[in-house]
């Protein structure tokens, strides 16, 4: 093969397309495809590119084709499987191919290994004695230094001799000529060992455990590739199922990928997985160092692990024979991809199971619509936990109306039950955690006398309030003046909710000054090993009352905490997004589900000004099919995922008016191009409308979104895009697209 085809390593929708090069005979043997390699480009020669294709035939005029000029240095090469993915995410996401290989591509670059470096004795005691007088008498003072302490020590590290002892490099290799020491190197791993390995090799299954894991099993046995949804209570064991069935794939020389939703799982995740599987187990997220990413990236690539844990880029694991992928948590929206291409981990993973004969095993408590759904139309195995681990119970719940509280006078954070719960508890020494329900929170206005959220009342969405004195609706633009009084009960109690973990922590310290609290937040975890002391602190009973917002409800496993406190239970119920009901549902459920997970009756408190929402009361009843029945009509009637889908185009830039017209523009032209469909009502367009943040760094936001049952038809409109994509830049202006949004724009 003399020619390659590169994408040049620029994410630009100009440049979107292969290059060809030539490969010089000095580099026909190493350059393949996926290989990094550095190319001129333009008047550039110091750019690099990943060969995607190779061919022995011009595609263009022969003294036009430039020479690849070498291997990237320290660059990572993308094997073929990869490649294939890629060009798949970008078909059903968008994007370039650039950033889409970007994505598949975890670690970008190779990082020299961490290597241990000691210098030890290389002669008897004697024979470096001699030395050492020598030295002495001859005022070679360093050499005296170092084989003096050598001689008290017999092995020292080469930084302590370097930076204590000030010995030089010159020094020691002048000794190691003569024989007096050696240097000896070892590389290291940079990552973090856990050392309860063998401590509990397994656990007796109880029998819905044992038959989710064996129908798993035993498809794999007789080679029948599944999706499988683990649909079990809180506490029910799912991950004991997972581990079963990991246990079966190890064992037939096939590795693993586990992904989990929040890194503030990882250390809890991993060191329960080492107690089963040993060293054979690694761990990625984005808080490890370049260094200890790369040391991970290499031991999966080597074969040295079989077992990966970590959120979403861990998908990307370069396994060469998976067998298996596990998405716990399966429901929650950290595995949709914020940056672009704005794919869902899900999504992703059933691909690479389809091109790898891999199986895949989700679980939840509180299942997406999506995968629920598709149990229900035979698309998914579903395996049912009905009941908790360990004859453990699930919590008491009991809803309180924050509206009765204001009645009888209770302002405070804490209603009146909550207080009395979290004394009884302190008093008999068990844990407590508070949960703020802050998901979703976009500055929406509520009354506090009967709970109300002012609404648009074409949208069935919350409006937002604005410093103008406005109330918008981000899906349709309508608005209307900031009321003084609530249009439904006429209470002037009406305004912009809003509170924070910080604020409940000074309360809980007024209300009880001698209970230990942590807090959880995005303030008290920008440190690397902050999720992990929050969270060994807690658990080693360091602490009594946990505070925080969505990062302490997903997946923890306590003991000893028998009371949550939800906070303002309600507040994602208002989010500019028709998942808010889901999302509410779910994060009161798995919030509920903390506590009582042991031998210790659990209790749970929700706060809300909404009682009656369905969400909420089947959320306190841990009845999600109840929930589904009635969220499923609701999607149903407008449209929305899982039942059809949808597709956010989002513009901004720094001129309104540009921007603005910019999407109206668009907008028309989409709807002129696919005008039969329209007509005929198989794509339905909701908007243009101001963002739901309207303007982030001087950059002004306008959002349109097109619904339609079939997906192809807004890949289709993602294509017709593109193709205006260069005349809007030219504006100053930048357009994404995002297919099923998680949230609201």
């Amino acid at each position: 093969m003399t020619y390659a085809d590169i994408i040049v390593d620029i994410s630009h929708e100009n440049i979107d397309k292969t290059f060809q090069y030539r490969i010089p005979e000095d580099l026909q043997a190493s350059v393949k495809i996926g290989s990094k390699v550095n190319i001129p480009f333009g008047n550039r020669k110091g750019m690099t590119g990943y060969v995607v294709g190779l061919s022995c035939m011009p595609k263009i005029e022969e003294s036009r084709i430039k020479d690849i000029l070498g291997l990237a240095p320290r660059g990572i090469d993308i094997d073929s499987r990869m490649l294939e993915l890629a060009a798949w995410i970008k078909t059903n996401y968008g994007g370039t191919m650039n950033e889409t290989l970007k994505t598949v591509l975890p670690v970008k670059k190779s990082v020299r290994p961490a290597v241990k470096t000691e210098i030890a004795l290389a002669c008897d005691r004697t024979r470096a004695e001699e030395i050492l007088n020598e030295s002495i008498k001859k005022h070679f003072v360093a050499k005296a230094r170092l084989i003096s302490q050598l001689l008290e020590n017999d092995v020292l590290p080469k930084d302590l001799i370097s930076s204590k002892l000030n010995i030089s490099a010159a020094t020691i290799n002048s000794l190691e000529k003569q024989g007096v020491v050696e240097v000896r190197s070892e590389k290291i791993d940079r990552n973090k060992r856990f050392n309860e390995t063998g401590k509990n090799v397994s656990v007796k299954l109880n029998d819905e455990q044992e038959a989710a894991a064996s129908r798993v099993i035993n498809d794999m046995k007789a080679g029948k590739r599944g999706t499988y949804l683990v649909f079990g209570v809180t506490g029910s064991g799912k991950t004991e199922v997972y581990m079963e069935i990991i246990d079966h794939v190890v064992k037939s020389g096939k590795q693993v990928i586990v992904l989990i939703p929040e890194i503030a799982l990882t250390f809890q995740t991993v060191l329960r997985f080492s107690r089963r599987f040993g060293d054979r187990v690694a761990f990625f997220n984005s808080k490890l160092s370049p260094g200890e990413r790369y040391d991970q990236y290499l031991k999966a690539k080597e074969g040295s692990i079989d077992i990966m844990i970590g959120p979403r880029s861990a998908l990307f694991t370069p396994f060469e024979n998976p067998g298996l992928i596990v998405i716990d948590e399966e429901h929650e929206g950290a595995y949709k991809s914020e940056g672009v291409p704005k794919y869902h981990a899900r999504e992703v993973a059933e691909e690479i199971c389809r091109m790898t004969g891999a199986s895949l095993v989700l679980g939840s408590a509180t299942p997406s619509l999506e995968s629920y759904n598709k149990t229900q139309k035979g698309e998914y195995t579903l395996l049912k936990l009905t009941k908790r681990a360990k004859e453990a119970t699930l919590p008491e719940v009991e809803i309180v109306d924050l509206r009765e509280e204001l009645k009888n006078k209770n302002r405070t954070i804490f209603s009146l039950k909550l207080v009395s719960l979290m004394e009884d508890r302190l008093k008999k020494r068990e844990q407590i955690m508070l949960f703020l329900n802050r998901r979703g929170y976009s500055g929406f206005v509520s009354c506090r006398s009967c709970g109300e959220a002012v609404k648009c009342p074409h949208c069935s969405v919350s409006l937002t309030q604005h410093r103008d004195g406005y109330l918008r609706c981000h899906y349709c633009g309508y608005e209307t003046p900031m009321p003084g009084k609530c249009p439904k009960c006429g209470s002037p109690y009406i305004a912009a909710f809003g509170t924070g973990t910080q604020k409940i922590e000074e309360s809980v310290k007024k209300l009880f000054p001698s209970a230990r609290t942590l807090r959880m937040d995005a303030d008290t975890t920008k440190d690397k090993e902050s999720y992990e002391k929050i969270l060994s602190s807690f658990a080693n009973e360091e602490a009594d009352i946990l505070i925080g917002t969505q990062m302490i409800v997903k997946g923890h496993d306590f003991p000893h905490v028998t009371l949550v406190g939800i906070l303002a239970a309600d507040m994602s119920l208002h989010a500019t997004d028709y998942r808010a009901a889901e999302k509410t549902f779910q994060l009161l459920a798995q919030a509920a589900g903390r506590a009582g997970r042991a031998n210790l009756k659990g209790n749970v408190v929700i706060q809300t000004y909404k009682p009656e929402h369905y969400a909420i009361v089947t959320a306190a009843d841990q009845d999600y099919l109840s929930f589904y029945e009635q969220e499923i009509l609701y999607r149903k009637n407008l449209c929305y995922p899982p039942v059809g889908h949808i597709m956010a185009l989002l513009l901004s830039g720094g001129d309104d008016d540009k921007c603005c017209g910019a999407i109206n523009a668009l907008t028309a032209k989409i709807i002129d191009k696919f005008k039969t469909i329209v007509d005929n009502k198989e794509i339905v367009r909701i908007g243009p409308a101001p963002a739901g943040i309207s303007k982030i760094n001087d950059n002004y936001r306008y959002v349109v979104y097109f619904k339609a049952q079939e997906y192809t038809y807004l890949t289709d409109i993602c294509a017709e895009v593109e193709k205006y994509r260069d005349e809007i830049k030219a504006a100053g202006i930048s357009c994404q697209t995002d297919f099923d949004p998680m949230t609201g724009y």
